[in-house]
């Protein structure tokens, strides 16, 4: 008499039936297609490395489906000068004197936003172009060229993170001090160089509503793409005044009935006690010199940062968001 299988073993083996004639083959459709390899050996664990042989062979198989799909046309064919150069290799683009290059995808935006840019030619990838919602290029009031990401590398260098997309427009038109008279603050920068520093102040003062940024033509960032890109779009909605001589342009304020008061860390009182007025000018130095000494004596006021903590002293970016902070504190009260 035969032996009766229990229930649940007679189910365990049903399913495992089912499971074995519906079972996926071992290597995935669409291949092979018409006149391209097809590879049927079953490939097995490399013991020589980490990685499997099995995933050498789908590396091959993608490789051999990309190389067909390239000779049909379906595919473009990678240029010889596709690599990205390296840092050493890259000169920048001899620039005229009125032309400037912005990249990055809030830069760009921000920049076609603004009616005082003057736009030359917008050059964006495919994806970029969608993630900027520009539209149809050509109802666009300047050119637009469609580029690959490596086109850029090219023009702005390996370093510049330009998301795709590279604006050439003409430098913001210049503003007048007179123009700040009804400003209630204004932040001038002694000698500022870096420019990602400048861009954090330059979003810290459009945060804190400052009227303008004011640097000297010298020792500072002109307008350009890494100060551009470092403000995240804050260049277009402060004017950025250089000037030649900031001592003047501090005699200048003074007369237009702004009280300045230059941030030392030597400072005689703390910033707090120092306000008064209705209209503040703060100038902050650079962070190793500070302050020199023309400014120091030009100045209505020195004043200092009181920091409770070990350390104290503070990135100048920072140093100038806490000033800006406080000098909106007493134009509030």
């Amino acid at each position: 008499m035969a032996a009766r299988i229990p229930p649940v073993n007679r189910a365990k083996r049903k399913i495992s039936e089912i499971l074995h004639r519906h079972r996926r083959p071992h290597y995935p459709k669409p291949f092979p297609r018409p006149n391209e390899p097809h590879y049927k050996t079953r490939m097995s664990k490399d013991k020589s490395g980490d990685k499997s042989a099995k995933d050498s062979h789908y590396a091959t198989l993608r490789r051999a489906h990309r190389d067909a799909r390239r000779e049909r046309g379906e595919i473009p064919t990678p240029r010889p000068d596709k690599r990205r150069k390296m840092p050493a290799d890259w000169k920048p683009p001899a620039l005229a004197p009125e032309q400037v290059l912005l990249y990055g995808l809030h830069t760009v935006r921000a920049a076609l936003d603004n009616p005082e840019r003057t736009v030359i030619r917008l050059s964006v990838t495919q994806n970029a172009a969608a993630r900027l919602e520009l539209g149809e290029p050509s109802s666009l009031p300047f050119p637009v060229e469609i580029v690959t990401p490596q086109d850029l590398d090219r023009v702005l260098g390996p370093d510049a993170i330009h998301q795709g997309v590279m604006l050439e427009t003409r430098p913001l038109p210049h503003r007048k001090l007179e123009a700040l008279s009804d400003c209630p603050l204004i932040l001038l920068l002694d000698q500022v160089t870096d420019p990602h520093n400048v861009g954090a102040i330059m979003r810290s003062a459009v945060a804190f509503e400052a009227g303008a940024l004011i640097t000297t033509m010298r020792h500072s960032p002109t307008e350009s793409g890494v100060l551009a890109k470092s403000a995240s779009g804050a260049l277009e909605l402060i004017p950025y005044i250089q000037i030649t001589n900031l001592a003047d342009t501090i005699e200048e304020l003074h007369n237009l009935g702004f009280q300045t008061i230059g941030l030392d860390s030597e400072g005689p009182q703390p910033l707090e006690d120092t306000f008064s007025g209705e209209k503040i000018a703060l100038v902050v130095g650079s962070e190793g010199k500070g302050l020199r000494q023309k400014t120091r004596q030009t100045v209505a006021a020195l004043a200092r940062l009181d920091m409770p903590g070990a350390i104290k002293s503070l990135n100048v970016s920072n140093a100038a968001a806490i000033a800006m902070y406080a000098a909106r504190q007493h134009l509030k009260a």
